[in-house]
Order: structure tokens, then sequence, then C-alpha cells
């Protein structure tokens, strides 16, 4: 049995239906539904969820208007699905705080397989935070904090700080800055980003690595039109830069 927490929001209750059936095959068995856009954020006020499956296209508020109210009180992967298939659409997605863009028809076992992907690297990521800070609260060890100036980033408290002032930041989004702090001044392209961050082949899909690099230039950069820390290098991919960057610790 898993008991990952998912949260499915669609106004299509066959959908909903079709969905339940196959997570409760997978032994996905804490599944809540909400079929308006202000259901789904009543409950992700009231109990935390692991992954939410978001429909595009509500009555009254779309997913797209409400995604950003849900990005204020949880972190966790959000796979938008809808029948739109634009480029324009699925950026839009993106932008706004979603993880994965699913669009219909669809095939039920696919999207089983995106939540369960999403949710391995979600947990995983959350367990492994929590195993680093414990010992560290127990045995006063220090914690790699990566130290841009502007900005730093704590590996272990999962947290980044800019201007002394903690600003919010989903999973994906963190894991990829810790990513290139990791790796100052090296070059990857989109497929190796992506390969080394979300843990699975990119299939050729840039624009989720694009995305996620414009929504960390909004939360590190002065001006994130005219980067100074991620630039791209054209033809090639982005890096990090570090001039007086140093890894510090703190106790």
């Amino acid at each position: 049995m898993n008991d990952a927490a998912i949260l499915l929001v669609d106004d299509e209750q066959s959908i909903l239906e079709l969905l339940m059936t196959v997570l409760h095959k997978e032994e996905y068995t804490n599944v809540d539904t909400a079929i308006t856009g202000e259901a789904a954020i009543a409950a992700c006020e009231a109990k935390t969820y692991d992954l939410i499956e978001l429909d595009v296209l509500l009555p009254g508020r779309s997913g797209i208007d409400i995604c950003p109210f849900l990005r204020q009180t949880t972190n966790a992967p959000i796979l938008f699905l809808t029948a739109r298939t634009t480029d324009f659409d699925k950026l839009t997605g993106f932008a706004v705080g979603g993880d994965d863009y699913i669009t219909k028809p669809f095939n039920p076992l696919e999207v089983v397989a995106r939540i369960r992907s999403h949710l391995r690297r979600y947990l995983a990521s959350a367990s492994l935070l929590a195993s680093e800070a414990e010992p560290e609260r127990l045995s006063g060890r220090a914690s790699a904090v990566y130290d841009y100036g502007r900005f730093q980033v704590d590996e272990a408290a999962g947290e980044l700080t800019v201007e002394q002032k903690s600003v919010s930041c989903p999973a994906l989004v963190f894991q990829l800055l810790l990513f290139l702090c990791k790796n100052p001044n090296r070059i990857f392209s989109k497929s190796e980003l992506y390969e080394c961050v979300w843990g699975e082949e990119s299939l050729h899909d840039d624009n989720t690595v694009m995305v996620h690099i414009h929504r960390i230039r909004e939360r590190i950069e002065p001006d994130p039109s005219n980067p100074r820390y991620i630039v791209n290098v054209r033809g090639l991919g982005y890096k990090l830069i570090q001039n007086e960057a140093r890894r510090t610790h703190s106790s």
C-alpha cells in the first residue's frame, strides 16, 4: 500500500473515476478529489498533499488561475491535465508553478507512470532533507551552504535566501538550482540538466528546463532579463557563474 497523499482536480467525474480506479490498482489509496478550483484550494489548506493533478479548464477559476494560490501552501509536484496542446499553453502552465503537462485524450497508465515518477523524486528529496537535517540537529554538525553574496542555498534545510529574505522555491526549482550550485562554471545542455535533475530522459522536451531556469532567475537575479548568475551559452546550454561565490557551513 502506498500512503502518498494525492489530490485529483477535474470537473469531469468520469476522468476522476478512471484515475481513481487505476491509482487504487497501483495501491495508491490516499487519494482525494475536487471538481472546482475553490474546492482544490480549500483541500490544500486543510491537508498536505504529495502530488496534485490539476485540470486546466475548470468551471469558474481555471487551473492556471488557482495554481499560484496552491503554490502558497505546497511545493508538491503539480501535473496539469488539459486538452490544450500549444507550446504557449504549456509554457503558461509551467510559468505559474506546474511541474508537468499531460494532454487529453490520455492513456491512464501514462498518467499513473508520470505520477509515480514525480512522487518518487519528490518524496526521495523530502526524505533526504529530513535525514540530513536530523543528524545535524542532534550532533551539531555543520551543513553545506552555497553562498553567492546576493543569494544563499542551504542544502540540508532546503532553503533559498535572497538578500537576507527567505524565498519560496518549489522542489524541482530548488533541486535544479542546487545542482547548478554544486557544479559552477560548468556548461550543461538542456537534456543533461533534465536527466540529472528530473532523473529521466528528456525526450526532446526542452521547455521544462527553460521554464525552470526562468523561475530560478526570477528569484535570484537582480534583472532576470539580463542574468548575471545563470547564463545561456548559445548552442551549448546553461551554466552558473561562480566569481566570488563560496561554499560555507552553518552550524
